[in-house]
Formats: C-alpha cells, sequence, structure tokens
C-alpha cells in the first residue's frame, strides 16, 4: 500500500515519526513536505497536493498533520473523492473506513503523542471499507456535494 504523508511546521516531527515508523512496516511513503521546519510555512501547501494525490488514486491512503489537525482536515475536505477528518481515537480511525470510506486521517502534531499517532494510524491503515448498500447510498450522497 502506497500511503501519501504531510505536514506544515506544526506537525514535522510527528510527520518524521510516522514516515518511518510506516517504511519500518513495510509501506510506501511519499512525502508531500514539510521537509524542514520553517515557521511561516501554510498547511494547504503541502495537504493539498496530498489530498489531490489521494483523490486521483495516485496513493492509496492520506495522513495529514497540522498543529490541531483541524486545518487539515478542512483543506483536503475541498477537493474531490477526499474523506478526511481530524482522528483523536481508535474507534473513528477505523469505523470511519469501514463505514464512511474515509481516505485520509489528519492529526495534531501539538496534541497527541507519537505512540497514540501509531496506533491511530494502525487501525486506520487495517480498516477496509465494508461498503453495504446502506453505506453506499450515503457516501453518494455526499460525493453529490462535490458536483
Amino acid at each position: 500500500m502506497t500511503i501519501g504523508i504531510a505536514t506544515d511546521h506544526g506537525g514535522i516531527e510527528l510527520k518524521k515519526q510516522l514516515q518511518e515508523y510506516l517504511e519500518n512496516k513495510g509501506f510506501t511513503v511519499k512525502d508531500f513536505g514539510a521537509y524542514a521546519y520553517d515557521a511561516k510555512d501554510d498547511f494547504p501547501d503541502f495537504v493539498v497536493p496530498l489530498a489531490r494525490a489521494v483523490g486521483a488514486e495516485e496513493v492509496e491512503r492520506g495522513i495529514a498533520v497540522c498543529g490541531s489537525g483541524v486545518g487539515a482536515s478542512i483543506a483536503a475536505n475541498k477537493i474531490n473523492n477526499v474523506r478526511a477528518c481530524l482522528i483523536t481515537e481508535t474507534y473513528s480511525a477505523r469505523q470511519g473506513v469501514e463505514h464512511d470510506d474515509m481516505n485520509m486521517i489528519c492529526l495534531g502534531g501539538r496534541v497527541i503523542g507519537i505512540a497514540l499517532a501509531q496506533e491511530l494510524v494502525d487501525n486506520f491503515l487495517a480498516a477496509e471499507y465494508q461498503g453495504l448498500e446502506r453505506q453506499k447510498r450515503r457516501m453518494a450522497k455526499v460525493a453529490a456535494l462535490e458536483k
């Protein structure tokens, strides 16, 4: 599985730790930046290219990090075919994929540590969309909003 990852200055350390963690687990990780700390950078400059890659299925799933994860989530959801959520606990990390076909997880680099981030990412990546009739019906209604 190819995973895209991006951050601004607010999540640079968490992104580096997660990237190493995922590569050690055998995932291919495509890094959309930021590559170094710059307090003046802006999350859309990194999150939007990642979201476009997720929406175009150039990467299978995306992980976006910013200080709180909120800005990353807002920006990512502006892109067609992206279903991104700020996640802070394991149930939603899994259920968001299984029920809502979430393809991008957003994390707060200033509000969670690496152990929780790893657990959230593990749940997110292990989950598969169930694709039940009711779920497909609901997701079709959401997709229609993008038109």
